[in-house]
């Protein structure tokens, strides 16, 4: 299979026309795009998501959610779509002209709304990622974080998201195009990585590339991954760091700015796609391609060769040859990488897992050199140092009474008589006072009120410092989310304080339980108000009968024990 490098369509229009095109914008009503929407319309604009006009109608997001297909019978798997809130959508009538900013408010694109409809989410989890599960990243951005209801319609490009990053490694399609046309290249096989690459890869990507007779093009993703995945800028300073190990005449590293779903088989699909349209061959298709994980029964959401299924019955369709992603071992005797069901008899098999290799990062553990180059190791610690080094968050959740201040007030101490590294309290009532005192306590405002702390206590974290929160917490999905800001830079310790309703009420240090009997303070948790009881904290502490330093002791055994602080 050849390439055919002729430009594929954009969705820009000239110099010119983007000059003047800008001026009438500015008048124009704007949506403000989330960073995943950022994304997205970068590869609709440059042709990466070819052959969409622009942010799915009605009619081909069903067609896509239930066919794969857009409904003029388009090959699309995932849906793209501009999904806002209610009171955005209120304000948009049919037929209207729309400015799509990025997050300082500069005009990417308009975009023309001919369809505008609440989706059903629930069909959309099932039919696109298998599972209405929200332990899919995917679905629980579906549920807890994209707008209510959906825009469709043809989008105009005006200009690109300006990148200061890496700008000399970012290519459009057509770019991509331009530069295999450059060199002479005819076949390119595609390697799409979000982790950083280690010598297993390396002989993986080389031996996909000999077997294609193809070059290489490391198209790694560093637009959203998954929540947790090593950070972009450091994995991008790794591929740099290995890139001369591959022959520099037959392989190009180049970014991709994609928004990825985790989305399995469905996704796969999507990459080849997209591949395609950057003026690739082939595409290498890993074991469980794009796979999130566990769900929430612990089982995996999709089987190791689905993606692989699904892309190998449409290659030809999409016009992309897959190679099969060779699971890569260690053989020490013969001191080299070997596929899996090539390893010689009697062979002892060195395996380093993902997580594996993040505990001995934890705990500053040697990684050998046959499992990853000294160069990529070195960038790794550089981000993540020892856990004992490292920033982190103790959460308290639990009833108004249950004692999360007091605990957290008697943990501060003991921290700071460590010492070592600076410690902040984020107090519920403190944080209401100074960040929060114009909120009330509606469902939404309880929300924006732990999304600040959240927010203030992973830049603590981030900054390599503690920050303790005793907020009361009720809602999972909350919870969750500020987890997920926080895991981005360091360990999240979720402390449940289990004091049961009748105890907190007992107590009723502030008569707030009385008033709340009384009707005159509404939605109060755990009598008018849901507490959604935390499934699977780090730690679960009791206080009825139990003193507040044994309480904070047993907190500081767990950090202990989790090789966050010295013992």
């Amino acid at each position: 299979m050849a390439s055919n490098l002729a430009p594929i369509p954009e969705l820009y229009v000239s110099y010119e026309s983007a000059q003047k095109l800008k001026v009438e914008a500015g008048n124009l009503m704007s949506h403000d795009l989330t960073p995943r929407q950022i994304c997205d319309l970068e590869l609709l604009m440059n042709g990466g998501f070819n052959p969409l006009k622009g942010f799915l109608t009605e009619e081909d997001y069903d067609s896509v959610v239930e066919t794969m297909r857009t409904k003029d019978g388009a090959l699309w798997p995932m849906p793209v779509t501009l999904d806002v809130s209610e009171k955005f959508a209120e304000t948009v009538e049919l037929g209207q002209d729309i400015a799509l900013r990025d997050q300082e408010g500069v005009i990417l694109a308009t975009m023309t709304v001919t369809d505008k409809w609440e989706p059903n989410k629930s069909r959309e989890a099932e039919k696109v990622f298998g599972a209405d599960d929200s332990a899919h990243p995917a679905v629980n951005y579906l549920h807890n974080h994209a707008g209510k209801i959906y825009l469709g319609g043809p989008v105009t490009g005006i200009q690109q998201p300006v990148h200061y990053d890496f700008r000399a490694r970012r290519d459009t399609p057509n770019e991509l195009r331009a530069y295999f046309r450059k060199m002479g290249w005819r076949k390119i096989v595609a390697f799409q990585t979000r982790n950083p690459l280690h010598r297993a890869h390396q002989e993986l990507t080389f031996r996909a590339a000999k077997e294609a007779q193809a070059n290489l093009l490391i198209h790694p993703v560093v637009g959203m991954t998954k929540p947790g995945d090593v950070d972009h800028f450091t994995r991008v300073r790794c591929y740099e760091a290995v890139l001369d190990k591959y022959p520099s005449s037959t392989t190009h590293l180049s970014l991709l700015n994609l928004a990825m779903r985790m989305g399995g088989p469905r996704e796969a699909l999507w990459h080849a796609i997209i591949r395609k349209n950057h003026g690739l061959t082939h595409f290498i298709v890993g074991r469980d391609h794009a796979g999130p994980g566990k769900n929430s029964q612990g089982e995996d959401f999709y089987g190791p060769y689905d993606a692989q299924e699904l892309v190998r019955q449409h290659q030809e369709e999409v016009g992309i040859e897959m190679v099969d992603f060779k699971h890569m071992v260690y053989v020490q005797e013969k001191a080299q990488y070997y596929p899996i069901d090539e390893v010689p008899e009697g062979s002892t098999v060195l395996n380093i897992s993902g997580t594996e290799l993040r505990r001995r990062l934890a705990e500053g553990i040697e990684i050998p050199d046959w499992f990853s180059f000294p160069e990529v190791v070195k960038e790794l610690r550089r981000t993540k140092p020892p856990r004992a080094k490292q920033g982190f968050t103790v959460f308290f959740t639990g009833f108004s009474g249950s004692g999360k201040s007091t605990i957290a007030n008697a943990l501060m101490v003991k921290l700071m008589e460590m010492g070592g590294r600076p410690v902040t309290l984020l107090d519920g009532d403190i944080v209401r006072k100074n960040l929060s005192s114009e909120l009330g306590f509606s469902k939404e405002h309880r929300d924006l009120n732990i999304r600040r702390i959240g927010y203030v206590a992973s830049e603590i974290t981030k900054n390599g410092g503690i920050a303790i929160c005793a907020p009361i917490a009720p809602y999972a999905a909350t919870r969750r989310a500020v987890r997920e800001d926080i895991e981005n830079f360091g360990a999240f310790i979720e402390v449940h304080v289990a004091t049961s309703i009748e105890e907190c009420e007992r107590r009723d240090r502030k008569g707030l339980y009385k008033l709340a009997r009384e009707g005159k303070i509404k939605e109060f948790t755990g009598i008018s108000d849901p507490y959604d009881v935390p499934e699977s904290p780090e730690l679960r502490v009791e206080t009825e009968g139990t003193d507040v330093d044994n309480c904070a002791h047993q907190v500081i055994l767990k950090l202990e024990q989790m090789g966050l602080i010295a013992g």
